[in-house]
């Protein structure tokens, strides 16, 4: 479980691919302060275990399903990832719960800026966006966020210029693919069955 604030950026120090699987090597600092192996680090919003390490760098290997669903597989060496470690229940939680379990992939569609912020429009599908709510939560490449607006097939975010330019979002571009995954809370609730006069006639009351 993490909180979707980013620790650091770390880089991409090199990358091996095997058909659809891969093994990822990070470059780091602060994640790597009392890492042990087996430890979960989000990447980018995906947790990922380690595997090995040393004093500036981690190893982790990515699966087929979470190459196949989200863009670390487009990663490259020299590329600026977010981090954070797992959370620890006697630490603040200071965004939301995240689990690091990417729910699809968003485009970013728009960005605009003024001096005091820095507006996001990302591209998703209508059935997440049915699951996000105005002044909800939302993780972006491992970023927690709060949801300014939300449309059918898409949901805008506003950020100030910090987090902007602390994390990997001030390198996307309109276009980009960014990890998306909505919070738990909120998408456990959606999916619950609502108890109308219906639904309780169909089940014998």
């Amino acid at each position: 479980m993490f909180t979707g604030i980013v620790e650091e950026m770390g880089k991409i120090k090199s990358i091996q691919k095997n058909h659809q699987t891969m093994n990822v090597q990070i470059y780091a600092n602060q994640v790597l302060e009392k890492t042990k192996i087996g430890d979960s680090i989000a990447v980018n919003g995906v947790c990922l275990t380690v595997t090995t390490f040393s004093q500036n760098s981690f190893s982790a290997d990515v699966m087929p399903e979470t190459f196949k669903a989200t863009n670390l597989r487009k990663l490259t060496p020299g590329q600026e990832v977010n981090l954070e470690r797992a959370l620890q229940l006697q630490e603040r939680l200071g965004g939301h719960y995240v689990t690091g379990h990417v729910d699809q992939i968003g485009i970013m569609k728009k960005i605009y800026r003024t001096h005091d912020e820095i507006r996001l429009t990302i591209s998703i599908s209508p059935h997440l966006a049915e699951t996000l709510i105005e002044k909800g939560s939302i993780t972006v490449d491992g970023i927690s966020l709060t949801i300014f607006n939300v449309g059918r097939k898409d949901f805008t975010v506003s950020i100030i210029p910090h987090t902007f330019q602390s994390t990997t979002l001030s390198k996307n571009k309109v276009g980009s693919e960014l990890n998306i995954e909505a919070d738990y809370i909120r998408k456990t609730n959606h999916t619950t069955q609502t108890i109308t006069r219906d639904f309780l006639q169909l089940n014998g009351f």
